[in-house]
């Protein structure tokens, strides 16, 4: 018996009048509080029960039992094994036999399917990316369309084979559908982990993945289209260009899979918001189904475990609660992964950028290291030239035995400078040996020079991390002088070093000896993420100067690609006066 059939038995109501229907059963049960959701969960399931006493639609349990039964009958979950070896079934949680059954149960009076668009936001690792998968197969094998074209369609031909990678390896996993299918291209054939489409003979139909490169998304006529990570997509390209094609599709549906996002520009945040405004019935959205997970207001999933299920439905079953609980202790240690955190695991829409460290924990780091202790002690240093006449920045990091990593920054400006910005207290850092000013508007890279030879001949540095496009002329006098210097671009290259600092300042083993300038950079600093969730340093959204703490991300980046064969501790370290 599969979940459509299963009564809600288990349900109080269901002892003496017939058994609900699976999707209305979740739908009771969640606006009842049976079951923990999010307010706009709660939006849709009332939204569904209402329409149930509705004209307009009729909700058409047959069609939902189909659907709900192809997957628990046929469809095995990808990367799963049971005790015997073998894939286990794809038994649909609640929420799960709720969108289905709603998607494909939903007709509208005139036979035709009501729902043309889905938006489903849910946190990391519930799932969304096999369940997609398993409704782009039905409406490939059972939907009864001829010629059918069923696309994942993404940004990239790596983020558009997710689910249909997934999708592959059901079919392989099931013995009836991988008799009634074909894998092609590429050269394949019939191996599947080649394979780049699925055709189904009887109706013509085909089932691939598709991207917006080299012009791939032209030319389509979809009948059911699967946009993957809609929050990664930079413009409304793929979305619009997939749906242009459909206009003569009578059931054609596009559904749209995601975390929440940081860029509230986005197409997500728009379709975000276009599904909040349909839930909450400012706009009209008859043909347009939202599933969204999200936090009630004022709700903390870092301090109120509490809530975790609303953005985690399958928490519990493909999300370890441990899981969780690792990745609040990370958000709690490193505020700079809390923003990451809070988007992708507890659907929470962040700002892109993160401030990275805690005010406290830094302050922590405030002792200074001798410098007789830093005799023989490997020393790393990064170099970061301003573009204009601001700020220029050396940062040396020396590796101590014990763990922690001393710091000494310098940074330079002209005197030019003080007019753009007369507010920074410039003679407290002069006096504090920190900062150098050069005479007139523009920085004198000659002074710059003689005192980077000058430091790194005293301290014994090592390597020299330097970015080419603002450094090249004057690290060939820096060459010619004995120092290595190390082409080491300001971006994404930089997240492991990040990562690093942040995990030094966290466990209180970055000992920066409180200098004035690089603690008032630190509270600047803030990082963007990439489509991986790698960082980089943003200089353009930080609220004021991060050049010392970027130098500071270069040279630990130099250390961690140190090399390790025979000892780090060399005798070689800062020159005794």
């Amino acid at each position: 018996m599969t979940r459509a059939r299963r009564s809600a038995a288990s349900s109080k109501r269901a002892t003496k009048t017939p058994p609900l229907h699976a999707v209305d059963a979740y739908a009771r049960q969640v606006v009842d509080g049976e079951i923990v959701a999010g307010p706009l969960v709660r939006l849709a399931c009332r939204r569904h029960l209402r329409d149930r006493k509705a004209k307009q639609f009729v909700f058409l349990e047959e069609k939902a039992d189909h659907a709900i039964d192809f997957i628990e009958t046929l469809l095995f979950l990808p990367g799963t094994l049971g005790p015997d070896g073998d894939p286990l079934p794809f038994v649909l949680q609640p929420w799960q036999a709720f969108i289905v059954g709603s998607l494909f149960g939903w007709y509208r009076k005139d036979g035709r399917r009501r729902f043309r668009d889905a938006y489903i936001e849910i946190g990391k690792g519930n799932g969304k990316s096999p369940l997609a998968a398993a409704l782009g197969l039905y409406a490939l094998l059972k939907d009864d369309e001829p010629a059918a074209e069923v696309y994942s369609a993404a940004v990239t031909r790596e983020q558009a084979g997710i689910v249909f990678a997934d999708a592959v390896r059901m079919v392989s996993s099931s013995p009836s559908l991988r008799m009634r299918v074909k894998f092609w291209g590429g050269g394949a054939g019939d191996v599947p982990e080649k394979c780049t489409g699925i055709t189904y003979a009887k109706t013509s139909s085909l089932f691939r993945p598709l991207s917006s490169e080299h012009r791939g998304l032209d030319g389509k006529r979809p009948h059911f289209g699967i946009l993957d990570e809609l929050h990664e997509h930079p413009t409304a390209l793929v979305t619009t260009k997939i749906r242009a094609g459909a206009k003569g599709r009578r059931n054609a549906m596009f559904v749209e899979i995601t975390n929440s996002g940081a860029d509230r520009t986005s197409i997500c945040w728009q379709h975000h918001e276009h599904s909040r405004k349909v839930l909450q019935g400012l706009v009209k959205g008859e043909r347009w189904f939202a599933y969204v997970c999200a936090l009630d207001e004022g709700e903390d999933p870092l301090t109120t475990p509490a809530c975790w299920l609303k953005a985690n439905p399958n928490l519990g079953v493909s999300i370890p609660v441990d899981y969780l609980e690792n990745q609040v202790e990370t958000a709690k240690a490193m505020p700079g992964e809390a923003n990451l955190v809070l988007r992708l695991n507890f659907c929470v829409w962040t700002q892109a950028v993160s401030r990275s460290f805690d005010a406290a924990k830094w302050a922590a780091g405030s002792a200074l290291v001798p410098d007789e202790q830093l005799v023989g002690v490997p020393c790393y240093a990064g170099l970061d030239l301003g573009q204009t006449d601001d700020l220029s920045a050396l940062a040396l990091v020396f590796v101590l035995e014990d763990g922690r990593h001393a710091v000494r920054v310098h940074c330079w400006m002209p005197e030019g400078a003080r007019l753009v910005t007369p507010d920074r207290p410039y003679d407290e850092w002069v006096a504090a040996g920190v900062l150098t000013v050069t005479q007139g508007t523009m920085i004198d890279m000659d002074l710059v020079e003689d005192a980077v030879k000058g430091l790194c001949d005293r301290y014994g540095v090592r390597e020299l991390a330097y970015d080419k496009r603002f450094a090249a002329h004057l690290v060939q006098h820096l060459e010619g002088h004995g120092i290595t210097a190390v082409d080491t671009p300001q971006g994404f290259q930089l997240h492991e070093a990040i990562s690093t600092l942040e995990r030094l300042v966290s466990e209180g083993n970055l000992v920066h000896g409180g200098n004035p300038i690089l603690s008032w950079q630190a509270d600047n600093f803030v990082t963007k993420r990439g489509r991986a969730g790698e960082k980089r340093p943003d200089k353009q959204s930080a609220k004021d100067k991060i050049d010392a703490v970027v130098a500071l991300c270069m040279a630990l980046d130099r250390v961690m690609r140190r090399p390790t064969s025979g000892s780090v501790y060399e005798d070689q370290g800062i020159t005794t006066l």
